[in-house]
């Protein structure tokens, strides 16, 4: 056992054990009862299951959504809704489930996950995190109360110019749905930081880069991604409401704009937003089957330099989105070989998990169904999209249903089966308790083969030239009985959802209490109980392999000397995690959620009026200073092993 070392380091942090330990941490850790309390929480964990709730929520509504126009399209000619209200339909199906669910919920599960597999106390800046929740909260009901009030935004989740620009985007609808970028990306950027943050700085001594879980690395590895992407769209989205509302004319190609830029801007954040969804389900798909196979991931280091390769390649491959736009055609050689090399890294997580079961004993639980249904799917998906890599014949199939199920296959088979599986393996973790066995396996097939029935016929209608956004099609061309299909598979994958919701909601009420560690996993997260208590671990561990509780089955090292009546975090070096710092973590507190309240006000607010920026920033800088007023507090001393 080491023992931090530091001159004001108190007896009884040394001293107390057991009960007496943990009852005093819980005193400095707890968030406070109530209403008030839930309000001003900075528990990563807190507001991490907030995320997910609250992007289940929206899931639920853009399936609704998904449902509505399978509807309209399973007949030709069907008068089920006009094109108007079609359109705002399919844009905000697509807009919340890229904006508001995909992304948001990836990001939850690192927030959730990485403190606890790295051994922390807590997350980096946690009243950012506690802010990123309520800004984000705050753009979901921007974007759903427009849509109630017959104002939702009608021009795709990628809103081209000139559709969206002042000309034809009459009214309000394509500022709301600039707006709602803006919200989204500011709490994607804010969990960024807090995550590379927490990652460099916060790991149990001895987690070199070299012994990191795989999730981890995916999570370090998406939140740079993020930071370096999504500016490019808060650009665009900035550049979109200022051509709309106050008169300039950066997408105007008559007055010296060009309508493609913004294509560029977009997509140079929207292929990296594909990899910033699917990569987080690669670090699940490792973590999943390390555990059930009982054995560490075959060839760790080619697992993360795919994840890092994926993460640099990402950023080279966005003109294949434009290849019918006419650019040079040598950018066209480019970016055809960048989106093909992009499967290598792909191709090489994938025969590593298989040679991960191959030489361990694979046990077929639920969450390995849902990997080996991501593996089948998202293999098939990765296929056509080398197809699309092809000029020739990405100049035949661009924008028709060919291209539609290609991006599910990727997006659906990719990352919503691993995180599937994901919330059932770490479903005690979240909840205490287990997720039901026979009800997660009927709503895994159910799943499965209503995904395949709803979207494998879409190739078929894409090829026979079926284009996608339109709310209906004539008799005669051949698509009726694929559609039909299309539309009786999407019914059977709602229903395989709905059971895993229906599956989780039981499970919270009546299912078996976990234990600490109910499937013998070697990461971090399973050293502390289910759920984990506010401050996560009574002592940090220290870390001596990349399996720490498979080599560590008896005795885990820790470190103890953090004061128990202070929130205090031991910071190590960003290399080999050697102890560096102690570090006081802040306390609860209200200022985030009126920050939130003060930015998001401004926001809605200069949908309407430039002005608003202006007498907006009063109440944000009132807030920011609460926030940030000076507080005496222990000041970061260096610790000695």
């Amino acid at each position: 056992m080491t023992v931090l070392s530091g001159k004001d380091l108190p007896r009884d942090g040394e001293m107390l054990q057991g009960v007496a330990l943990h009852a005093r941490l819980e005193a400095t850790w707890r968030r406070e009862p109530g209403f008030w309390g839930w309000l001003t929480t900075v528990d990563h964990k807190d507001v991490a299951r907030r995320y997910i709730v609250t992007a289940l929520i929206f899931l639920a509504l853009g399936g609704v959504l998904a449902l509505a126009m399978r509807l309209q399209l399973a007949k030709p000619e069907n008068a089920l809704m006009g094109p108007d209200r079609y359109n705002q339909i399919f844009t905000m199906h697509g807009t919340t489930m890229m904006f508001l669910f995909a992304v948001p919920v990836m990001e939850a599960m690192s927030v959730f996950l990485v403190p606890l597999m790295i051994g922390t106390r807590a997350i980096s800046f946690p009243r950012l995190n506690a802010f990123s929740y309520w800004v984000y909260l705050s753009g979901g009901l921007l974007l759903w109360v427009a849509f109630v009030l017959n104002v939702g935004p009608d021009v795709g989740w990628f809103a081209y110019p000139p559709l969206a620009g002042p000309e034809y985007g009459t009214g309000k609808r394509a500022d709301v749905w600039a707006q709602m970028v803006t919200f989204t990306e500011v709490a994607a950027l804010c969990i960024s930081v807090e995550i590379v943050a927490t990652i460099l700085k916060q790991r149990a001594p001895g987690m070199t880069l070299a012994r990191m879980p795989v999730f981890v690395w995916v999570s370090l590895v998406v939140s740079l991604m993020v930071i370096f992407s999504m500016p490019a769209v808060t650009l665009a989205s900035g550049f979109l409401l200022s051509d709309r509302l106050v008169g300039t004319h950066f997408f105007n190609p008559f007055e010296h704009g060009d309508a493609l830029l913004w294509q560029h801007l977009f997509w140079f954040f929207g292929h990296p937003e594909v990899y910033i969804i699917f990569l987080p389900g690669a670090g699940f798909v490792s973590e999943i089957v390390a555990t059930f196979s009982r054995r560490p991931v075959f060839a760790y280091p080619a697992v993360v330099l795919a994840v890092v390769a994926i993460g640099l390649l990402a950023f080279g491959l966005w003109v294949h989105h434009m290849f019918a736009t006419g650019l040079p055609r040598l950018g066209y050689s480019f970016f055809t070989a960048a989106s093909m090399a992009v499967a290598i890294p792909s191709g090489i997580q994938i025969f590593c998990w298989i040679a991960t079961m191959w030489s361990g004993r694979p046990r077929f639980e639920v969450p390995m169904l849902w990997v080996v249904g991501f593996i089948v799917t998202f293999v098939l998906g990765g296929i056509t999209g080398v197809m699309l890599a092809s000029v020739p014949l990405d100049l035949q199939l661009h924008d028709t249903y060919f291209v539609v199920a290609h991006f599910h296959y990727v997006l659906i088979g990719g990352a919503v089966f691993p995180l599937l599986g994901a919330f059932a393996y770490w479903f005690p973790k979240f909840t205490g308790r287990m997720m039901g066995d026979g009800l997660g396996r009927l709503s895994f097939w159910i799943t499965f083969v209503g995904f395949h029935l709803t979207f494998a016929p879409m190739h078929w209608t894409g090829v026979m030239g079926m284009p996608r956004r339109v709310y209906t099609y004539p008799v005669g061309m051949g698509w009726d009985q694929l559609n039909l299909l299309s539309t009786a598979g999407a019914f059977v994958l709602a229903t395989g959802v709905l059971l895993f919701l229906v599956n989780a909601a039981v499970s919270i009420a009546r299912g078996r209490v976990s234990g600490p560690n109910p499937w013998d996993a070697a990461g971090l997260e399973w050293a502390t109980s289910s759920p984990p208590p506010p401050y996560n671990f009574a002592h940090i561990p220290v870390v001596s392999s990349a399996s720490p509780l498979w080599d560590n089955r008896h005795h885990l090292p820790v470190m103890t000397g953090l004061r128990v009546d202070d929130r205090e975090l031991l910071l190590t070096t960003v290399m080999e995690a050697k102890p560096d710092l102690r570090e006081p973590s802040p306390e609860p507190t209200i200022w985030p959620l009126v920050a939130a309240a003060a930015t998001g006000g401004t926001f809605v607010a200069s949908i309407f009026t430039p002005w608003a920026v202006v007498i907006g920033a009063v109440p944000v800088a009132a807030a920011l200073t609460f926030w940030f007023w000076p507080k005496v507090a222990p000041t970061p001393e260096p610790v000695a092993e």
